[in-house]
């Protein structure tokens, strides 16, 4: 199904900043991150879409959702890189594991499948579905 507001996906190292940190700050701005493909998702974020946070370290595994609150755009520390900031909006409970995404079978071409090592994405209206359909209690 086509969705009115896009979704992304952005990774961060839970000892860097985990999603408790979100949580407790309520509002961030999301930067450092220098992959060419992740800028141009980065980029495309505008107000109002929603990012997927995923703890990469360990089990890896979607944590929470957050909204974007200011387009994506330059970093003023850096034209040639970009940020946004993110809203918390509330945690996925329980966590969507990698392992549970990729036993499904239905997302092979997503980036998240394909490009381990690729911090920020685009998200598939397909796994939206996928992901809303077993988690009522999320307004996703």
């Amino acid at each position: 199904m086509k969705h009115s507001r896009r979704y992304f996906l952005a990774k961060t190292d839970p000892d860097t900043y985990p999603v408790e940190h979100l949580e407790r700050d309520g509002r961030t701005v999301w930067d450092g991150v220098r992959n060419p493909q992740a800028l141009k998702a980065i980029r495309e974020m505008k107000t109002g879409d929603r990012v997927f946070i995923y703890h990469s370290m360990g089990e890896a595994a979607i944590v929470a959702v957050a909204e974007i609150v200011a387009d994506g755009r330059p970093d003023p520390k850096d034209p040639k890189l970009a940020v946004a900031d993110f809203q918390f909006l509330f945690r996925v409970e329980p966590p969507v594991t990698l392992k549970d995404i990729k036993a499904t079978g239905l997302f092979p071409d997503w980036s998240l499948v394909r490009q381990s090592r690729l911090s920020t994405m685009t998200v598939p209206d397909e796994f939206v579905d996928w992901i809303a359909a077993r988690r009522t209690n999320c307004a996703f």
